[in-house]
């Protein structure tokens, strides 16, 4: 079986995020779920954005909408756990913000899961993808400190 492979860029890092398992967030195998990491990675990619001011809904005009999903999952996570989600954005290619979440347990430091998500800023009138204005690429160098 082929697994996913990612490298997390811990040089593009622009933001840190804590919570905690909810008893919510647990499936039958009683440990997080994959629908409940979704929802705690979101979480954590809109703080990371609103920390700079880039609303994921309005990006210098533009509205955000994610074009793909990758995980890796590493170690499980239970209620009530004390997480950390990390949340890098190198710079942006092309079209699109290619955004890297690592969580990990708060305490001990062993990652949870890496993600990949990509996604692309939508002209409303088109419904089509255009490249990352210069503002938002100018407040991810910002965040990162480069």
């Amino acid at each position: 079986m082929e697994r996913v492979q990612l490298d997390f860029p811990d040089a593009a890092i622009i933001h840190r995020h804590a919570l905690s398992v909810r008893v919510s967030d647990m499936n039958y195998g009683r440990h997080l779920g994959h629908d409940a990491l979704v929802s705690l990675l979101h979480e954590a990619r809109i703080q990371a954005f609103a920390a700079i001011d880039l609303p994921e809904w309005d990006m210098h005009g533009y509205p955000s909408v994610v074009a793909d999903l990758a995980v890796q999952y590493q170690s499980e996570a239970r209620w009530p756990d004390a997480l950390v989600i990390d949340t890098a954005v190198p710079t942006p290619e092309g079209k699109a913000l290619t955004i890297y979440q690592r969580i990990a347990h708060a305490e001990s430091g062993k990652p949870v899961a890496t993600a990949r998500v990509n996604q692309l800023l939508i002209d409303l009138a088109s419904g089509r993808p255009v490249a990352i204005p210069e503002a938002v690429a100018q407040a991810l160098a910002q965040a990162r400190g480069t």
